[in-house]
């Protein structure tokens, strides 16, 4: 959908913003430029609009060379978002977010209906927001309706230039999901520009590493702190890139380690008499569908006596978390319930259990896949788990 080949930007003075770009970004997909300031990354997205103008090469979106597009029309075509959003304040929110549907010849029946329906979808009510002027809003409100603007045309492109760095860390964080679902839906093709590692890791499909007005690495998150292609890459992820890769590596059915379970129905004795045989000190309470009841120890089971159901003596399972969450998800309820292990579940079934040692095996699997451009599952190493 956009693609570079061999743009470079040169100011008259000499100074060479970027030199010998070529990279691509595929349909649908959200690619993040991260580098230190000045590095040439908000150059680099304002040439696809246009607003600044490559000295050479050639930038094509949509098979397009856009040196042969009216600037004016190219950019009515590409939403676009900046920090602090940039709404017009004497404008209704409303307005606001349908300009450039009726910038570009919408009747402003049809404008502003659609305005709702981007209101409705960023979390904003209409009927609530739409008649509110920017300074009524918070700064979260202010970047959701930034956001709304540039999707209002249903723009096949999209350019965000630090589009949550002006709110909170919990705003930002927030706002982050809340754009991720909608990509999810909306799948248009976004490059985002930040400083920040941590967000260029959650948002991109592919990161863009920035040194100097080039590119370092370009490459898949898990690639990119796994395995850095350059000192600089290395030093510029940090020393914590291990832990960075947990928010990128997904939990997988087998990762899990599947312990001793008991069902909710199964009366205490029978049950505490296998488990001791198992040498086991707990086991997953399951229902009669297979669904996480909770868990329950061996202990409380011989001193029933005899009497009562596993159910009787189940105790609730807080730590849990549904497979395909990110295994730093799994690391926060081991902390957060001080948990020695958490339940996975796919829906309501319970799937296995994630211990330590299998969640670093299967960090130390993923590293390697990318490593050897191989699927995690084909990967073979020593595992501390089977220790």
């Amino acid at each position: 959908m956009i693609r570079f080949e061999q743009v470079a930007k040169v100011y008259p003075d000499g100074t060479t913003a970027v030199d010998g770009l070529s990279f691509e970004v595929a349909e649908g997909e959200l690619v993040t430029l991260v580098g230190p300031s000045g590095c040439g990354k908000t150059t680099t997205m304002m040439m696809v609009n246009r607003l600044i103008e490559p000295t050479s090469g050639r930038i094509l979106v949509g098979g397009e060379d856009i040196r042969t597009v009216d600037p004016v029309k190219l950019r009515r075509r590409i939403g676009y978002v900046i920090q602090q959003a940039g709404l017009f304040p004497h404008r209704t929110v409303l307005d606001n977010t349908a300009t450039v549907p009726v910038l570009t010849g919408w009747k402003k029946s049809r404008a502003r209906a659609r305005a709702a329906e981007l209101l409705d979808l960023v979390g904003l009510d209409p009927s609530v927001y739409g008649g509110r002027y920017p300074a009524q809003l918070s700064g979260g409100q202010r970047q959701r309706v930034g956001v709304a603007r540039a999707l209002a045309a249903d723009p096949p492109v999209l350019l965000m230039d630090e589009p949550f760095g002006a709110v909170d860390p919990v705003v930002r964080e927030r706002l982050q999901n809340e754009f991720l679902n909608l990509q999810a839906t909306v799948r248009k093709t976004v490059l985002m520009v930040t400083h920040d590692i941590e967000e260029a890791v959650r948002m991109g499909d592919r990161i863009a590493v920035y040194g100097q007005g080039r590119i370092e690495q370009f490459d898949t998150p898990g690639a990119v702190l796994g395995t850095p292609a350059t000192p600089y890459v290395a030093r510029f992820v940090g020393t914590d890139r291990g832990l960075k890769r947990l928010s990128v590596t997904a939990i997988e059915a087998a990762d899990l380690e599947q312990p001793p379970t008991a069902r909710v129905d199964e009366p205490a004795a029978p049950a505490a008499a296998r488990l001791r045989a198992d040498e086991a000190r707990w086991a997953v309470v399951l229902d009669r569908a297979g669904a996480l009841h909770g868990w329950v120890a061996t202990e409380a089971l011989s001193l029933a006596g005899g009497r009562g159901t596993v159910g009787d003596l189940a105790r609730r399972m807080d730590a849990w978390v549904p497979v395909g969450a990110p295994l730093k998800q799994a690391f926060s309820e081991m902390l957060q319930h001080d948990a020695g292990w958490v339940a996975v579940l796919d829906g309501d079934r319970f799937l296995g259990v994630l211990t330590p040692a299998k969640l670093h095996e299967a960090l130390r699997r993923s590293v390697d896949a990318d490593a050897q451009g191989v699927a995690r599952d084909e990967v073979e190493f020593d595992s501390v788990a089977d220790a």
